[in-house]
């Protein structure tokens, strides 16, 4: 059986994980579907964007996430003034960042599925 310091561990994780599904599902679906039925400027740089996390270091994500969110960064600060409210270094923060690294991933399950589904259906 599981020590209770392994279970809170295990639960902590698994929070994270729904969390960053919540998080990105609903944006990757939508990006998906863009990416596999529209046809507009700027398709590839999107594709670009989305895929970004696969290809750099998570380390260099991490730190990139750590300078946005973090409480001098551009988008920590201002959630800080504004609803009182930091990432870096808390759950929420961790499921973002999780979020973050998954993206890329639902993005393309999804995209493959919609590509395959027959339009005249």
């Amino acid at each position: 059986m599981l020590e209770p310091a392994e279970w809170e561990a295990l639960t902590l994780s698994l929070r994270i994980a729904l969390r960053s599904v919540v998080i990105g599902l609903p944006l990757a679906i939508l990006v998906a579907t863009l990416l596999a039925r529209g046809k507009f400027f700027g398709r590839l740089l999107l594709d670009a964007l989305v895929h970004l996390p696969l290809v750099l270091p998570p380390v260099v994500v991490g730190y990139l996430l750590l300078v946005l969110f973090g409480v001098h960064g551009p988008i920590g600060a201002w959630l800080e003034n504004t609803f009182n409210v930091r990432l870096a270094f808390t759950t929420a923060g961790a499921a973002l960042a999780t979020a973050v690294m998954a993206f890329p991933l639902m993005v393309r399950s999804i995209r493959i599925s919609l590509e395959a589904i027959d339009r005249g259906l």
